[in-house]
Protein backbone atom coordinates (compact mmCIF):
# COMPACT_ATOMS: atom_id res chain seq x y z
CA UNK A 1 0.00 0.00 0.00
CA UNK A 2 1.33 3.30 -0.67
CA UNK A 3 1.21 6.57 1.01
CA UNK A 4 -1.51 7.98 -1.25
CA UNK A 5 -3.40 4.81 -0.89
CA UNK A 6 -3.35 4.32 3.02
CA UNK A 7 -3.78 8.10 3.47
CA UNK A 8 -6.87 7.89 1.57
CA UNK A 9 -8.34 4.74 2.99
CA UNK A 10 -7.39 6.35 6.80
CA UNK A 11 -9.47 9.14 5.32
CA UNK A 12 -12.25 7.04 4.31
CA UNK A 13 -12.83 5.37 7.66
CA UNK A 14 -12.65 8.59 9.82
CA UNK A 15 -15.59 9.77 7.46
CA UNK A 16 -17.48 6.57 8.29
CA UNK A 17 -16.46 4.93 11.91
CA UNK A 18 -16.34 6.94 14.90
CA UNK A 19 -12.27 6.38 15.70
CA UNK A 20 -10.57 8.35 18.60
CA UNK A 21 -6.70 7.47 18.42
CA UNK A 22 -4.15 6.48 15.77
CA UNK A 23 -3.77 3.33 17.59
CA UNK A 24 -7.74 1.92 16.63
CA UNK A 25 -6.32 3.36 13.09
CA UNK A 26 -3.74 1.03 13.62
CA UNK A 27 -5.80 -2.16 14.36
CA UNK A 28 -8.30 -1.35 11.81
CA UNK A 29 -6.07 -1.27 8.92
CA UNK A 30 -4.28 -4.24 9.97
CA UNK A 31 -7.51 -5.93 10.42
CA UNK A 32 -7.69 -5.03 6.38
CA UNK A 33 -3.98 -6.83 5.74
CA UNK A 34 -2.49 -3.06 5.76
CA UNK A 35 0.84 -2.59 7.77
CA UNK A 36 0.76 0.47 9.03
CA UNK A 37 2.59 1.82 12.46
CA UNK A 38 1.15 3.96 14.97
CA UNK A 39 4.03 7.00 14.14
CA UNK A 40 2.86 6.64 10.61
CA UNK A 41 -0.68 6.41 11.28
CA UNK A 42 -0.40 9.73 13.44
CA UNK A 43 1.86 11.29 10.31
CA UNK A 44 -0.94 10.62 8.05
CA UNK A 45 -3.29 11.90 10.45
CA UNK A 46 -1.47 15.36 10.49
CA UNK A 47 -1.13 15.76 6.84
CA UNK A 48 -4.43 15.26 6.27
CA UNK A 49 -5.14 17.89 8.02
CA UNK A 50 -7.59 16.50 10.95
CA UNK A 51 -8.48 17.51 14.42
CA UNK A 52 -10.31 15.81 17.90
CA UNK A 53 -13.91 16.38 18.39
CA UNK A 54 -17.07 15.72 19.86
CA UNK A 55 -19.35 14.50 17.42
CA UNK A 56 -23.33 15.38 17.66
CA UNK A 57 -23.85 12.16 20.07
CA UNK A 58 -20.91 13.42 22.57
CA UNK A 59 -18.15 10.55 21.30
CA UNK A 60 -14.83 12.29 21.03
CA UNK A 61 -13.73 10.80 17.64
CA UNK A 62 -11.36 12.03 14.67
CA UNK A 63 -12.41 13.71 11.86
CA UNK A 64 -10.40 15.74 8.90
CA UNK A 65 -11.32 19.84 9.58
CA UNK A 66 -13.94 21.22 6.75
CA UNK A 67 -12.39 24.99 7.65
CA UNK A 68 -9.09 26.45 7.23
CA UNK A 69 -10.49 28.57 10.32
CA UNK A 70 -10.52 25.83 12.59
CA UNK A 71 -6.59 24.77 12.44
CA UNK A 72 -4.73 26.45 9.96
CA UNK A 73 -1.03 25.37 9.14
CA UNK A 74 1.60 26.40 8.28
CA UNK A 75 2.64 27.17 4.71
CA UNK A 76 5.77 24.72 4.87
CA UNK A 77 3.17 22.24 5.36
CA UNK A 78 1.58 23.28 2.20
CA UNK A 79 4.57 23.41 0.63
CA UNK A 80 5.79 19.83 1.24
CA UNK A 81 2.21 18.24 -0.02
CA UNK A 82 2.87 20.51 -3.74
CA UNK A 83 6.25 19.20 -3.65
CA UNK A 84 5.54 15.84 -2.94
CA UNK A 85 1.99 15.42 -4.98
CA UNK A 86 1.73 18.00 -7.46
CA UNK A 87 2.34 17.37 -11.39
CA UNK A 88 0.80 20.14 -12.95
CA UNK A 89 -1.00 23.56 -12.71
CA UNK A 90 -2.69 25.82 -15.04
CA UNK A 91 -5.11 28.19 -14.90
CA UNK A 92 -8.17 30.20 -16.54
CA UNK A 93 -9.34 33.26 -15.45
CA UNK A 94 -9.84 32.99 -12.14
CA UNK A 95 -9.83 29.30 -11.90
CA UNK A 96 -6.79 27.16 -11.67
CA UNK A 97 -6.54 23.07 -12.36
CA UNK A 98 -3.77 21.48 -10.18
CA UNK A 99 -3.30 17.57 -11.16
CA UNK A 100 -1.52 15.23 -8.95
CA UNK A 101 -1.22 11.32 -9.46
CA UNK A 102 -4.56 8.93 -9.23
CA UNK A 103 -6.16 9.01 -5.72
CA UNK A 104 -3.91 12.17 -4.30
CA UNK A 105 -5.69 14.97 -4.87
CA UNK A 106 -7.62 14.76 -1.48
CA UNK A 107 -4.16 15.43 0.29
CA UNK A 108 -3.33 18.48 -1.58
CA UNK A 109 -6.75 19.93 -1.37
CA UNK A 110 -6.57 19.22 2.35
CA UNK A 111 -3.48 21.27 2.72
CA UNK A 112 -4.25 24.23 0.45
CA UNK A 113 -7.45 24.51 2.52
CA UNK A 114 -5.93 24.65 6.19
CA UNK A 115 -3.19 26.82 4.56
CA UNK A 116 -5.69 29.56 4.46
CA UNK A 117 -4.29 31.22 1.34
CA UNK A 118 -5.45 35.22 1.22
CA UNK A 119 -5.78 34.67 -2.60
CA UNK A 120 -8.14 31.11 -2.42
CA UNK A 121 -12.06 31.14 -2.22
CA UNK A 122 -12.10 27.26 -2.09
CA UNK A 123 -11.06 24.28 -3.59
CA UNK A 124 -12.89 21.25 -4.71
CA UNK A 125 -10.89 17.65 -5.17
CA UNK A 126 -11.71 14.49 -7.39
CA UNK A 127 -8.94 12.04 -7.87
CA UNK A 128 -6.06 13.47 -9.52
CA UNK A 129 -7.54 16.75 -10.21
CA UNK A 130 -8.24 20.10 -7.92
CA UNK A 131 -10.45 22.92 -8.75
CA UNK A 132 -9.20 25.71 -6.75
CA UNK A 133 -10.88 29.36 -7.12
CA UNK A 134 -8.71 32.25 -6.90
CA UNK A 135 -10.17 35.22 -5.40
CA UNK A 136 -11.02 37.96 -8.07
CA UNK A 137 -8.85 40.68 -6.94
CA UNK A 138 -5.94 38.33 -6.36
CA UNK A 139 -6.17 36.59 -9.69
CA UNK A 140 -5.91 33.17 -10.96
CA UNK A 141 -2.65 33.63 -13.06
CA UNK A 142 -0.63 35.06 -9.83
CA UNK A 143 -2.31 32.43 -7.74
CA UNK A 144 -1.35 29.64 -10.46
CA UNK A 145 2.40 30.78 -9.93
CA UNK A 146 2.38 30.70 -6.38
CA UNK A 147 1.76 27.37 -6.46
CA UNK A 148 3.82 26.51 -9.12
CA UNK A 149 6.69 28.37 -7.02
CA UNK A 150 5.63 25.93 -4.17
CA UNK A 151 5.50 22.70 -6.13
CA UNK A 152 8.72 23.35 -8.00
CA UNK A 153 7.17 22.87 -11.28
CA UNK A 154 7.94 24.82 -14.46
CA UNK A 155 5.77 26.10 -17.49
CA UNK A 156 6.77 24.50 -20.27
CA UNK A 157 4.19 25.22 -23.94
CA UNK A 158 2.01 27.03 -21.68
CA UNK A 159 1.22 24.20 -19.30
CA UNK A 160 3.38 23.80 -15.94
CA UNK A 161 4.56 21.03 -15.47
CA UNK A 162 6.66 18.90 -12.45
CA UNK A 163 10.70 19.35 -13.14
Amino acid sequence: MTKAQRQHRIAEIIEHEVVSTAAQLVARLQAEGFAATQATVTRDLQELGTIKMRDEHGSRRIVIAASPKLSSAPIEHLRRMMGEWVVSVENSGNLIVVRTPPGCAHVVASALDRSALSGVVGSVAGDDTILVVAREEYGGERLAEEFRQLAGVEVISGVAKGS
